[in-house]
Formats: C-alpha cells, sequence, structure tokens
C-alpha cells in the first residue's frame, strides 16, 4: 500500500503537466480511493485472486486492458505479475517503460561490511523516470497546495468536536524492525494527549486490541481501527494536523495529503529513498547511529542483525514529543 501511495503525488504531478493524457491506473480494486481526486485518471481493478490469477487470469487482463487503446505502459512496480503482463503488451505497438529499483545500491547500503552510507534515488523519483522513459519528464519538486474535502458526518460522529489539534499515531509497521516499542510509545503519547487529540490507526485482531487498551489508558485518545472504511480513513487522516507513523504505509497516505508527517526509524533508513514526500528531513527521526553503526540492515526491516533487536530503544520518547510541538507551534 505504502508503494502504491507514494505513485499519487508523482500522477498528480504528472496529470497537471500533461492534462490532455488520459491515465488508467491498474492495481487492486481497495486501492482505488487513493486516486479518486486525481483529473483524467481512470482506476481499473485487477482481480488477482480470481479471473486474473495465474498466467492465463493475467492474458485475460491483458485482452481487458487492450479495449482502453493504451499507447504507452508505465510499470512502477517490476515484479513477475507486471513483468509478464509486460511481455503481453510487447506484442503491441504500445510504449513500455519499467521501474529500476535500484538493488544494487540499495545492496550496498544496507550490507555489514564496506557500507556504502549515501542518500539513494527516491521512490518518488524513480517513477518519475519511467514517465521520463515514455516521453512524459515530470516535475515532482514544487507540489500544489490541496483542497481539502470536508470531513465526513461518519468520520466527524466518531472522533467528535476539534476542540484541540488533531495528531494521528500509527504505531505498528510490518516487520518488527520498523516497530517503536509499545512501552516508550505510550510515554509519547501520554505527554502528547495531555495538549493534543490523539487518533490512532492500525489494522488486525492484535493491533486493535492494543490501541483499544491505548484509547482506555489515555484522556483524548481515540482508536479509528476496523470502524471506518479505507475512504473514510482517508478522509480523517487529510484533517489531521500531524501523523506520526513509522516506515510504513500510513506515513505515505499522510505524505501524499500533504499532511505534515513524522516517522521514527529502526532497521531501515530514509537513503534508501522511502522518506515521505515532501517532508523535510528533520521529520525523519533515526535511532544513535554512532552506536549501531550498521544500519540500516535492511529495505524493508525484515532483517534484524543480532544485537540490534533494541535500536529504536536509543529514540527518546522526549524526541519526538519535542519534535512535534515544535513542527506544530
Amino acid at each position: 500500500m505504502g508503494d502504491v501511495a507514494m505513485s499519487v503525488p508523482v500522477l498528480r504531478a504528472f496529470c497537471k503537466q500533461y492534462p490532455d493524457c488520459r491515465v488508467t491506473v491498474l492495481s487492486k480494486p481497495f486501492l482505488k480511493a487513493l486516486f479518486a481526486d486525481i483529473p483524467n485518471v481512470h482506476f481499473f481493478a485487477a482481480d488477482v485472486k480470481g479471473k486474473h490469477k495465474g498466467i492465463l487470469g493475467l492474458y485475460q487482463l491483458f485482452k481487458e486492458l487492450r479495449h482502453l487503446k493504451i499507447t504507452h505502459v508505465a510499470d512502477f512496480h517490476n515484479v513477475l505479475r507486471s513483468k509478464i503482463l509486460r511481455r503481453f503488451f510487447s506484442m503491441t505497438s504500445s510504449k513500455i517503460a519499467y521501474i529500476d529499483k535500484g538493488r544494487k545500491a540499495k545492496k550496498a547500503l544496507t550490507r555489514e561490511e564496506n557500507k556504502i552510507f549515501q542518500q539513494l534515488k527516491t521512490s518518488h523519483q524513480r517513477y518519475a523516470d519511467v514517465l521520463s522513459d515514455l516521453g512524459f519528464p515530470v516535475n515532482i519538486g514544487q507540489p500544489d497546495t490541496l483542497s481539502v474535502k470536508e470531513i465526513s458526518d461518519e468520520v466527524q460522529n466518531l472522533i467528535g468536536k476539534k476542540d484541540a489539534p488533531w495528531i494521528g499515531i500509527a504505531p505498528f509497521a510490518a516487520f518488527e524492525g520498523k516497530v517503536y516499542p509499545l512501552h516508550l510509545m505510550e510515554k509519547v503519547i501520554e505527554q502528547l494527549s495531555k495538549k493534543y487529540q490523539i487518533i490512532l490507526f492500525g489494522g488486525g485482531k492484535k493491533e486493535i486490541a492494543i490501541l483499544d487498551l491505548l484509547e482506555k489508558k489515555f484522556p483524548k485518545t481515540k482508536n479509528i481501527a476496523g470502524k471506518l472504511s479505507f475512504d473514510q480513513e482517508l478522509n480523517l487522516i487529510a484533517h489531521l494536523n500531524l501523523m506520526l507513523s513509522m516506515d510504513s504505509g500510513n506515513a505515505h497516505l499522510a505524505a501524499m495529503q500533504q499532511v505534515k508527517t513524522v516517522t521514527l526509524w529502526g532497521a531501515t533508513h530514509p537513503y534508501a529513498g522511502f522518506a515521505p514526500y515532501n517532508q523535510p528531513q528533520d521529520y525523519c527521526i533515526l535511532p544513535d547511529l554512532e552506536k549501531y553503526p550498521k544500519l540500516p540492515s535492511s529495505i524493508y526491516g525484515n532483517k534484524v542483525l543480532n544485537g540490534y533487536e533494541k535500536v529504536m530503544e536509543s529514540i527518546n520518547p522526549k524526541t519526538v514529543v519535542q519534535k512535534i510541538e515544535s513542527i506544530l507551534q
């Protein structure tokens, strides 16, 4: 989801700079809401577990897409499914380009020995490069101010009146190597809930149970996990004053809507190119790199080195609170 969300500001810039182009976004059905407000963008849902499953299913998908008279194919994913689909499109006159994920440079960034510690190209720029390869150079450095939809009645009824700035907190990630320890996150919430209204984001039974306990433990704290549709969550995120997230999808859902986004990093690092879009560098709060010089150890957070299990404990809760307060002030 985070990868798809990172494509949104790129496509938004593309559609503004090339208003005569019609864009079809191909992705999983539940992600349709991400692209709802971009002019000239049509969403095509891929049923990868049903009629578009397997090679025959992908060929069926290709035949359905051909009716759209697609002239250019931009593969932002470059995985097995998209490669097969590209092969089918290569039999047509469509021009094709695909993302260079920079795997060699990322491997050099994350290896233990002879690490090359430098900023790599962002995913946003890699997406823009694909469009450039198709003949459409895109400037993604100057985002327009977005208009924010009014908050929906369903969301308003759940959250209540906004009598203090809203801070969203998304304390989970796909891998433990990217998750701030719960006992430290509690200290962050404890301090912030004295001045701000806290809204907790997550998903899954285990996460929801933890968030329910946090809601009961701290004042001005509301758990919305499992209570809103994806569209409604996006609507709520757009009205936040700030999002605090791990290196995870919620950071990108906030940043794509130009919400101030603070991120906490563990086994991963912003240098890999996955920092939220158009956020100041100091909004990324890092562990003690002098104490843990082999960081980052992973691109996705799934690899944690021996002795590096507690790297995120080197991020002081006071540091997080002070950063948020300085931004909101």
